[in-house]
C-alpha cells in the first residue's frame, strides 16, 4: 500500500525536515504486521514528494493476533492490505512519523507552526459508502477533495464501482494536522481496525484528534466508526468530546452499566463553569479589552462577545483551522463594521513575541499551558508576562490530583497534555512567574470541589503590580 505527500513550498525540501526523514536516504521500519518504507521520489527546491509504503506480510500480521482477534480465518492470508491503504498504514504512519504528528519541527519550529500547501496522495483506499463520505470527513478540515471511484473490473463497466477510491487532498494544512487527520481517517473510511483495540483507543482518537475533532461535524460517525467494535469505548469518546466542544447532553447519554462516570455528569459542564468563572473575574477587575490566547474554535471568545461587558475582544491561535472555526462561530462576515471593528482574530504562537498580543487590560491562557512542551514554557512565560504586560492574566489548567474521580481515565485527562501539575506544583510555578515580572498571583479552583483533592481545574490570576510595567 502507498501514500505520497507532496509540498511546493520553497524550499520544498524543508520537507525532511518538518517529518525528520532525510530526503537522500531510504529508510526502513519494521512493524509487527510487515515492513514500512520511507523515501522521496523527488526532492527538489520547487517540490518535494515523499512516500510511504507499507509490506505487509500476512503471516508475521496472523501470528501476532490471538485466536479471539476478529477474522480468525483464511481471510488473515487472502485480502487486501497488502494492495489497499487500511487501519495498518495509520498504525505505520503515525509510528514512523510521531516526532512529526506532534508538531516538534527542530530548527524548523516556525514552519511546523503554520499551514504550508500540500498535496496527499492515496491510490487506492477501502470507502465504505462510497466517494461522498471521504467528502464529509476531509472538507470540514480545509481539505479539497478528490475521490474517485475505482471499478470492480475496467473490462465489465457494467459491474460498477468497487468500494475502494483514488483518493488526493489538497490545501495549506500543518504537517502535524495532516499526518492527525490520516491517522483518524483512513481507519474509519474503512470502518475496520485490523489490530487489537486497548483500553486506550479512546485516549489514542482524542490524542490525534486534538484541536479539530471535537468541533468536526462527523465526529459522532468517526468516533463510531473509529472504535468500531468497542461500544462502550464509544460513549467514552463522545461523552469526552462533549466536554470539549458544544454538543447537547443526549448526543452523550451514556448506558449506566458500561459509561465512565463523570464527576460532571448531571451538572453543568466543567468547560462552561470555567467560562463562567473567568466572564466573573473579568468583569470583576473592570477588564474592557481582553485577548485569549490560544483561542481554539472560538468557544470562549463567543461568549466574551456576547457578554456586552467588553469593548475590544481579540483571539489568537496556532491553528489557521481553529481561527476559521472561530469565525464562523462569531458568524464574523455577518457583522456590520461597527460590530466588526469590536473583534480581531489572528494567527499566532505563544512562543514567539508578538505585537499584537500587547495593549489588553486581560489575557487568557485557559487549558492552554498545558498543551506546551516544558521546555518551551519559559518562552510562553517571556512572551505574555514579560513582553505582552497585560494588566490582568488568567490562567486555568487542570488539577492533576482530581484525576482519579474520572473512572476508566488512561493517562492524562486530554491526549495531547504535555502535562498536568497537582495544586503544590501550580502554586510553584505561578508563585516564581509573579515574582520574576513583577505580578501579584491569587489562586482558586473551578468546578466541583472535593474536600481532599481539590477542584477539577486550578485557576491563577495574576495582576500587574503598580511601577512594574516597563
Amino acid at each position: 500500500m502507498l501514500l505520497t505527500v507532496s509540498t511546493t513550498h520553497q524550499p520544498a525540501t524543508d520537507l525532511g525536515y518538518l517529518l525528520h526523514k532525510h530526503p537522500d536516504r531510504v529508510q526502513h521500519f519494521e512493524q509487527s504486521f510487515g515492513t514500512a518504507t520511507v523515501f522521496y521520489p523527488e526532492a527538489s527546491s520547487t517540490r518535494c514528494t515523499v512516500a510511504l509504503v507499507l509490506d505487509v506480510d500476512p503471516v508475521r500480521l496472523a501470528r501476532s493476533r490471538g485466536k479471539g482477534s476478529p477474522d480468525f480465518s483464511l481471510a488473515q492470508y487472502v485480502n487486501d492490505r497488502p494492495y489497499a491503504a487500511s487501519s495498518l498504514l495509520a498504525v505505520a504512519l503515525a509510528k514512523v512519523f510521531s516526532t512529526a504528528r506532534s508538531g516538534r519541527g527542530g530548527s524548523r519550529q516556525e514552519l511546523a507552526d503554520r499551514p504550508i500547501p500540500l498535496e496527499v496522495t492515496i491510490p487506492v483506499l477501502p470507502c465504505r459508502g462510497g466517494p461522498p463520505i471521504a467528502h464529509r470527513l476531509f472538507e470540514p478540515l480545509g481539505w479539497t477533495v478528490e475521490a474517485l471511484p475505482i471499478p470492480l473490473d475496467e473490462g465489465f463497466p457494467e459491474w460498477g464501482s468497487s468500494r475502494y477510491v483514488r483518493l488526493r487532498l489538497t490545501g495549506e494544512v500543518r504537517l502535524a494536522e495532516m499526518l492527525n487527520h490520516l491517522h483518524v481517517l483512513l481507519p474509519v473510511l474503512d470502518e475496520s481496525k485490523h489490530y487489537w483495540q486497548g483500553p486506550d483507543e479512546v485516549d489514542k482518537l482524542m490524542r490525534s484528534g486534538a484541536g479539530w475533532l471535537p468541533n468536526h461535524p462527523e465526529k459522532e460517525l468517526i468516533a463510531r466508526r473509529y472504535l468500531g467494535r468497542a461500544g462502550a469505548l464509544k460513549r467514552v469518546a463522545l461523552a469526552r468530546l462533549a466536554e470539549l466542544g458544544d454538543d447537547d447532553v443526549e448526543m452523550v447519554d451514556p448506558v449506566e452499566d458500561e459509561e465512565v462516570r463523570l464527576p460532571e455528569q448531571n451538572r453543568l459542564p466543567l468547560n462552561a463553569q470555567r467560562y463562567a468563572a473567568v466572564i466573573q473575574v473579568l468583569i470583576e477587575t473592570g477588564a474592557h479589552s481582553v485577548i485569549d490566547l490560544g483561542c481554539g474554535s472560538g468557544q470562549f471568545l463567543d461568549r466574551l462577545v456576547k457578554s456586552g461587558a467588553f469593548t475590544r475582544v481579540a483571539g489568537s491561535d496556532v491553528s489557521a483551522r481553529s481561527l476559521q472555526y472561530a469565525a464562523g462561530r462569531l458568524r464574523l462576515e455577518q457583522m456590520n463594521e461597527r460590530q466588526a471593528d469590536r473583534i480581531h482574530l489572528f494567527h499566532g504562537a505563544l512562543t514567539y513575541e508578538d505585537d499584537r498580543f500587547a495593549g489588553f487590560d486581560a489575557a487568557v491562557l485557559m487549558e492552554v499551558i498545558e498543551h506546551v512542551d516544558p521546555s518551551r514554557l519559559e518562552a510562553v512565560e517571556r512572551v505574555v508576562w514579560g513582553a505582552a504586560r497585560p494588566g490582568l492574566v488568567v490562567v486555568t489548567t487542570p488539577n492533576s490530583e482530581y484525576n482519579v474521580l474520572y473512572e476508566g481515565l488512561v493517562g492524562m485527562r486530554h491526549p495531547d497534555h504535555r502535562f498536568e501539575w497537582t495544586r503544590s506544583e501550580f502554586a510553584e510555578w505561578s508563585e516564581h512567574v509573579a515574582t520574576a515580572y513583577g505580578y501579584t498571583v491569587q489562586r482558586r479552583g473551578v468546578g466541583e470541589v472535593d474536600q481532599t483533592l481539590g477542584a477539577p481545574t486550578q485557576m491563577a490570576v495574576f495582576t500587574r503590580q503598580e511601577g512594574r510595567d516597563e
